[in-house]
């Protein structure tokens, strides 16, 4: 069974790291990863760049409108994800447990919808 692993944190807190900090955070995340590759359970992975980026849309009355910055204001953003393959919810836990983030933000475990017919 599929399942996302959401990773948020407080982006201002990420930012205020020292480099040697970051550095030790980017170096979990490869350990962290390597270890999801070498497991098999990896589907996908990517870290998302700050919400200072993003830009929500909305179709209302058919007009398109867009909105700089996420939808939600909110303490922790979401920050990227890894997309696993794994028997039941307790492996994903597991694994969402092992996240750097989630040692000082949250990492949602969500079941992916399969959808008959579909692969993924």
């Amino acid at each position: 069974m599929r399942y996302m692993l959401l990773i948020n944190s407080e982006e201002a807190s990420e930012g205020a790291m020292t480099p040697e900090d970051m550095g030790a955070l980017m170096a979990a995340y490869g350990e962290f990863t390597q270890a999801l590759q070498d497991s098999g359970a990896l589907v996908a992975s990517d870290r998302l760049q700050p919400t200072a980026t993003a830009v929500t849309v909305r179709v209302r009355e058919g007009d398109i409108i867009a909105t700089d910055g996420p939808f939600a204001d909110t303490k922790e953003q979401f920050g990227g994800f890894y997309t696993i393959d794994v028997p039941d919810m307790e492996a994903a836990k597991s694994w969402a447990a092992r996240v750097p983030t989630a040692a000082y933000g949250s990492v949602e475990v969500r079941p992916i919808w399969e959808i008959e017919g579909e692969q993924g």
